[in-house]
């Protein structure tokens, strides 16, 4: 990340960012999230499910929200905290799932998401921070502060 990361930006005023809740599967949580990709059929107890697994493994699994003024989830985020051998046992975080709903895009919500997420990775002690994203969206990563920095390899098992 470049110096540019560091610049703090702020919420709109009325938004919140916080660690997701097991009660915004109610909350536009899945809906937000559909914006960015495929999410197939959610139902709340495989929703509670895998919550649970998340909590359970908060050391590595950090999903985040942010919520406008009426409380609804309008944007999503997850910080994956990964433990390497490698740089003396060190860690890096990878950045997953930036999604803005599409009514509030344009407010800089998914920058929010992305350099709060770095900030946090930062905080945990990692090295490093890196994320894949599309061809499309590289100038959008480029204004969060992130650079090319390789070429990402894909083996798809499943077609989404």
């Amino acid at each position: 990340m470049t110096q540019e990361s560091t610049i703090q930006l702020s919420l709109p005023e009325g938004y919140t960012f916080r660690k997701l809740k097991l009660t915004d599967y109610s909350n536009n949580y899945i809906e937000t999230l559909k914006v960015l990709t495929t999410v197939g059929n959610i139902s709340e107890e495989n929703f509670n499910k895998l919550f649970q697994e998340w909590s359970q493994n908060s050391h590595i699994y950090q999903p985040h929200v942010i919520l406008n003024k009426e409380g609804v989830v309008v944007s999503t985020g997850m910080l994956l905290l990964e433990s390497k051998l490698i740089h003396e046992c060190g860690k890096i975080g990878h950045i997953e799932d930036i999604s803005v709903a599409k009514e509030e895009q344009g407010k800089k919500l998914g920058n929010y998401m992305v350099k709060s997420l770095a900030s946090l990775a930062e905080q945990a002690g990692c090295y490093k921070v890196i994320l894949d994203c599309s061809d499309h969206n590289v100038g959008f990563y480029e204004k969060c502060g992130f650079e090319v920095g390789g070429v990402e390899m894909v083996h798809r098992f499943f077609r989404y």
